[in-house]
């Protein structure tokens, strides 16, 4: 089945090119050196602490970095293997996707629950930093959700069937 015909599908799939470029353009950019990191990767740094005054890029609490090393160390592999897995319909895509939605949620959440308790900013700084957060929170919600739907609907199927276990 086609990609254009799995509408969800086809909203990871792009979520995913998007995001790759995110994690090594922002995300990731605290990990590179400042001998090699790009002139436009400063500016952009500098562009999302003077738009969002985002303080987990100025003044990282410590487990940000260990939330910075699961992007370096598990989104990336696991974008570029979605890309192809969405485009080939893997059927571990499910599996996959739902560890990521459930581990985004749960950094996300601690992101957004941290920086709402930031006492010296004002609630117009909080909804700025909420533009960046909520969407990616709401899209990994609603991943976790259909990926558990797609497993429990899958070990349903063999329940009911156990001709397809083997």
């Amino acid at each position: 089945m086609s990609i254009l015909s799995r509408k969800r599908d086809l909203l990871y799939l792009a979520f995913f090119i998007i995001h790759i470029p995110v994690l090594f353009c922002v995300d990731l950019a605290s990990l590179y050196p400042d001998s090699i990191k790009p002139a436009f990767l400063v500016k952009l740094h500098e562009y999302q602490v003077t738009t969002y005054a985002d303080r987990f890029f100025t003044e990282p609490p410590a487990w940000f970095g260990v939330y910075i090393w699961m992007e370096a160390l598990y989104h990336v592999p696991l974008s570029f293997w979605a890309i192809g897995a969405l485009l080939r319909n893997d059927p571990k895509v499910p599996l996959h996707l739902l560890v990521y939605a459930v581990q985004t949620v749960i950094t996300t959440t601690t992101c957004i629950a941290d920086f709402l308790s930031w006492s010296d900013y004002e609630i117009q700084q909080k909804l700025e930093l909420m533009k960046l957060y909520v969407p990616y929170l709401a899209l990994s919600v609603f991943m976790g959700v259909d990926m558990f739907g797609r497993l429990s609907q899958s070990i349903d199927r063999r329940r009911l069937d156990p001709s397809k276990t083997k």
